[in-house]
């Protein structure tokens, strides 16, 4: 990749507008849920893969059963999208508040 093609690749992504929300991540043969909030949906099943193929997510109940199962064995789903928040105190406060309500209805655990 050329530099100009490499800088115009990078300031793309910085000027990309990122959407918040809440998102669950199943582990379909035991059933289990756990949830969690991000700033960014679009990169957080990325990260928390990540995580979880080294090893070292901090969330031990789902590590444990990701080291069971298998990645293969859990599917992401964003549950909700907060595109209208953008200062930053607001949308901490709206994130818990969905996180607390979504973990509540899906009896999941929160990440």
């Amino acid at each position: 990749m050329r530099s100009e093609d490499r800088k115009a690749a990078t300031a793309a992504y910085k000027e990309r507008k990122s959407v918040a929300g809440i998102y669950a991540f199943r582990c379909e043969a035991s059933g289990q849920i756990w949830v969690g909030r991000a700033p960014d949906l679009a990169t957080i099943e990325n990260r928390l893969r990540f995580t979880l193929r080294h090893g070292s997510h901090r969330q031990r109940s789902l590590q444990t059963a990701w080291n069971a199962q298998g990645s293969d064995a859990f599917r992401f789903e964003a549950l909700e999208r907060l595109e209208d928040e953008d200062i930053a105190y607001v949308l901490d406060r709206v994130l818990k508040e969905r996180l607390a309500h979504w973990q509540a209805k899906l009896n999941a655990e929160a990440l």
